[in-house]
């Protein structure tokens, strides 16, 4: 420790070993070693005892729409970073659409880059596009270091950012895999949602019939069966269907490079307690019922389902309407994750340790991190959230930092209050004080 600038001592710090007490010696921004709890602190060194609140890595959220440039109005660099770094999230990767221009070109992305270089509280990656006349644009994205790219099997709800039908699909896929790249996919089937009943309006049981399971089911299955075929790397955005868990199952055992992902909301949120008219609840695919949600849990316990990331798709008010057919779909969660993942998780018996394998650990993996973010280990970045685990908050829309008030966590008790939040060895939010930016923009490690 003799060289270390700085250490962050707590009764509780999580590590890949499990959850002990410890110092943790940081150095130019980064762990130098995990040490006993009373390992002593060399003369000039800073010390910051967190007593018995939890020192965790910071979490890292692979899957945010910051809609900046274009609709700055729905959200931003700013307010978004602002809003993951209260939330103990350190690290975030940018969905390529929603966005104007969208991140399908090498020049698009030096504009978003340009955009989020002084406005990143946190650490900040990209995504591109695979859109169905963009091949040519994927392989010079790759390059520019994006970390793989995001598709549509049925449409996106915007237009410049159009879906691939099962030939696209599988261009995309061969010219992705040709450089060992990642396809990260919004599987619902068209077919499956044009056969489905189009009620329109308030009624939050119309709308769940309007995106049935089997839509998932279906793309889920032929995503995979393309990616068996070509040896690609594919990874399910957002999953919401328990029934497609056993096709998952079986594809993993069977070698396929399949990863998965679910969503705070679908994992804290049902069916059965939406307000009909209340769109601030409405995502696609959409949350589901109680017993659904009951199968999503033990999937993640099992590994069948890998990550949690909050897919934050922001919107104005105005946008949020009673009408659950032309609301728009997205649930705003990013400040919220954390806690609303850990008050069902600690109810269902999991612990903080378990929570950060899939909101820290397997997302640095996803994206090739994790040899710098994702875990309380030497060599790794310096970041950290600090964590009362046993405090309660109730949300208040009015006090979240992302930009419009709308959350469909609203008026809920949360346990889990972060006290603060720290980006290679420096405090960038504490009690509701934010430093300026200090974000660096990432890369893909090549």
């Amino acid at each position: 420790m003799s060289d270390a600038e700085l250490v962050l001592r707590s009764t509780r710090v999580i590590t890949p070993e499990g959850t002990r007490a410890a110092s943790v010696a940081v150095s130019a921004g980064t762990i130098t070693a995990v040490l006993p709890y009373d390992a002593p602190v060399p003369e000039g060194t800073r010390l910051e005892d967190f007593g018995d609140d939890v020192l965790l890595p910071g979490l890292v959220d692979t899957h945010v729409h910051v809609n900046d440039p274009g609709r700055t109005e729905w959200e931003g660099f700013w307010t978004a970073t602002r809003a993951a770094a209260a939330g103990g999230i350190t690290t975030l990767v940018d969905m390529p659409l929603n966005s104007l221009p969208p991140t399908t070109t090498v020049e698009n992305l030096r504009v978003k880059r340009q955009v989020a270089a002084d406005k990143a509280h946190i650490d900040v990656g990209f995504w591109g596009g695979a859109l169905p006349d963009n091949v040519k644009d994927l392989r010079p994205l790759h390059e520019a270091g994006v970390f793989g790219f995001k598709a549509f099997l049925s449409p996106s709800g915007v237009d410049e950012f159009p879906h691939l039908d099962q030939e696209q699909l599988a261009r995309s896929l061969a010219e992705i895999a040709s450089f060992d790249g990642l396809l990260i996919v919004h599987a619902e089937d068209p077919h499956h949602l044009e056969a489905a009943p189009q009620q329109g309006g308030p009624k939050y049981a119309d709308f769940l019939a309007s995106r049935p399971r089997d839509a998932e089911d279906t793309a889920i299955a032929q995503l995979i069966a393309r990616a068996k075929r070509l040896h690609a790397r594919v990874h399910v955005l957002h999953l919401s269907s328990s029934d497609a868990l056993p096709l998952i199952a079986a594809a993993k055992a069977d070698g396929v490079r399949l990863t998965v992902e679910t969503c705070p909301h679908y994992l804290t949120l049902t069916a059965e307690e939406v307000p009909d008219g209340a769109s601030e609840f409405k995502c696609c695919p959409p949350i589901r019922e109680a017993a659904n949600q009951d199968l999503l849990w033990q999937a993640l316990a099992d590994g069948t389902v890998d990550c949690v990331v909050t897919d934050h798709s922001p919107s104005t008010a105005d946008l949020k309407t009673s009408d659950f057919a032309t609301a728009w779909g997205g649930i705003s969660g990013l400040q919220l994750s954390l806690a609303a993942v850990w008050t069902e998780a600690r109810r269902r018996g999991h612990g903080l340790e378990d929570v950060v394998r899939w909101m820290s650990a397997r997302t640095a993996a996803l994206v090739g991190l994790d040899d710098r973010k994702g875990a309380i280990a030497a060599g790794r970045d310096a970041d950290f959230a600090v964590l009362a685990p046993d405090e309660t908050f109730t949300v208040d829309p009015a006090g979240l930092q992302h930009r419009n008030p709308v959350t469909a966590y609203a008026g809920k008790t949360l346990h889990g209050v972060v006290k603060s939040t720290w980006l290679r060895g420096e405090r960038i939010v504490a009690d509701g004080e934010f430093t300026p930016p200090k974000g660096h923009l990432l890369t893909r490690t090549p």
